[in-house]
Order: C-alpha cells, then sequence, then structure tokens
C-alpha cells in the first residue's frame, strides 16, 4: 500500500485549496485597491480620463495583479504541502555539478 502524500491526500488538498482561495480572495481586494490607487493618480496627473483608458487600466493593473498573486500562491500551495518533495531528479547522477 503506497502512502498518500501531499495534494493526494483529500483532507490536505482540501485545506491547502481552502487556504489558496481565501488568499486569492484577499488579494483580489488589494488589486481593487491597487486598480483605484492607479486610477487617482492618472486623473491627478492627467485630468479626466477618456473611457477607453479607464477600461485599459483597470484591466491592465487588475490582471497583472491578480497574475503575479495567482502564480505565487501556487508556488506557495506547492511547497507548502509537500508537493515539490514528490519530484524525482531522474537526472541528478548524469549532470556534473561544478563547484
Amino acid at each position: 500500500m503506497t502512502r498518500r502524500e501531499a495534494l493526494d491526500d483529500p483532507q490536505i488538498a482540501s485545506t491547502a485549496w481552502g487556504r489558496f482561495r481565501r488568499i486569492m480572495t484577499w488579494m483580489a481586494v488589494g488589486g481593487m485597491l491597487c486598480v483605484a490607487a492607479a486610477l487617482a493618480f492618472l486623473y491627478w496627473w492627467t485630468g479626466m480620463l477618456p473611457i477607453h483608458m479607464a477600461i485599459a487600466t483597470i484591466l491592465g493593473v487588475w490582471l497583472t495583479f491578480m497574475l503575479g498573486t495567482g502564480l505565487m500562491a501556487l508556488a506557495f500551495l506547492s511547497h507548502g504541502t509537500g508537493h515539490d518533495e514528490q519530484v524525482m531528479d531522474r537526472l541528478k547522477d548524469e549532470v556534473p555539478l561544478d563547484d
């Protein structure tokens, strides 16, 4: 019988994905605050924004913020659950280490 590890265990997976969703929810709120700050700065700098510029700013800032957040949260999820330790390096004996 093999031992279940990391995200293979339903209890660990549900806890980890719950934490991931919680992080993403809070960061979505943080992204909205960054969008508001960017729009306020642009309004202060240039005055009234054309609607297309405002939409592009909202989408660009929020999507960039969420992409970075999602990738970092997935990296923390993978490391925090021990998923990274399950990877087998089949080339470790073939690649010489230069010290």
